[in-house]
Parts: structure tokens; sequence; C-alpha cells
């Protein structure tokens, strides 16, 4: 029997107190003295903190984005530099290369006359030289000639005459 007691009295009294409509005029109060301070705190602390965080993010933001600009716009130029002394480079490169080929080029050609002339003048003098044993030769070969012709006349028995043998090989060494 006790708990048929225990719930006719469950019952009659309300389940939640948050329910009950006797009290809706005092937990409506509270609400809006609830609601009205936190828009209070909110409105006057953690908004202008929060605001001053958005702007000065805001402002690091932008300031990084011309910084960033900034030194996009060095990097090409100093990109833009770069390929202008490199070119300027290659130019002057160029143009110590040309100059050396035709420095070594004027050597080269001054080394050949050179040579040329050299060798011009050996072919000259071995010239003199090879005509000079060459008459030699002859006077030579003629002294022989002669003497062989003198000594073939006397072998055979023959009248040695100088003069006639000279005349003969004479007439033979000229054709």
């Amino acid at each position: 029997m006790a708990t048929n007691t225990s719930t006719a009295t469950e019952a009659a009294t309300p389940g939640m107190p948050q329910l009950d409509f006797s009290t809706f005029g005092n937990q409506i109060f509270w609400l809006v003295v609830t609601l009205v301070v936190i828009y209070l705190i909110l409105s006057r602390v953690a908004l202008p903190r929060i605001s001053g965080v958005l702007a000065e993010r805001s402002g690091t933001i932008s300031n990084d984005l011309a910084a960033a600009e900034e030194l996009k716009a060095n990097a090409v130029a100093a990109e833009e530099a770069y390929n202008q002394a490199l070119s300027d480079a290659r130019a002057e490169a160029a143009k110590i290369v040309a100059s050396t080929k035709a420095d070594m080029k004027a050597e080269l050609d001054a080394a050949i006359a050179k040579a040329d002339a050299e060798i011009s003048q050996k072919t000259a003098e071995s010239e003199k030289v090879i005509s000079e044993i060459r008459a030699t030769a002859l006077e030579s070969v003629e002294e022989v000639a002669k003497s062989t012709a003198m000594a073939l006349v006397s072998a055979l028995g023959g009248k040695e005459d100088a003069k006639t043998i000279d005349a003969a090989v004479s007439n033979e060494m000229k054709g």
C-alpha cells in the first residue's frame, strides 16, 4: 500500500519544475536578466577584444600582401637585371672570342709569312748550292770523261791528241 500512496502524490505534483506553469513568470524574469547580463558582457568586453584581434589580423594580412607584392616586384626586377647581365656577359664573351680569334689569325698569318720567307730563302740558297754542285759535277764529269777517253785512246793504240779529245768530249756533253 505504500507504493500506491507514493504514486498518487507523484501524480499530483509536476515532474519537472521548469514546466510548472506557476513559476513561468519568475523563470522568464531571470531569463531576461541573464540574457541582458550576457549581452552587456559580450558587447562591452568580449566583442571589442574580438574586433581588435580581427582588425589586427586584417592589418597584418594586408601588410603581408603588400610586402609580398613588393618582394615579387623586386624578384621580377632582379630576374630582369640577371637576364640583362647574362646577355651582356655573353655578348662580351663573344667579343673576346672574336678578338682572340682575330689576334690568333694575325699571329698565324705573320708566322706563316715568316715561315714562307724563310722557306723561300732556304730554297734559293739550296738552288744556288745545287747549281754550284751541278756545275762542279759537270766539270768533274767532263774531266773524268776526258781522262777516260785519253786512257781508252792510248789503250787502243791511238795517238793521244788532247785537243781532239777535249773537243769530242765537249761536243758530246753539249748534246
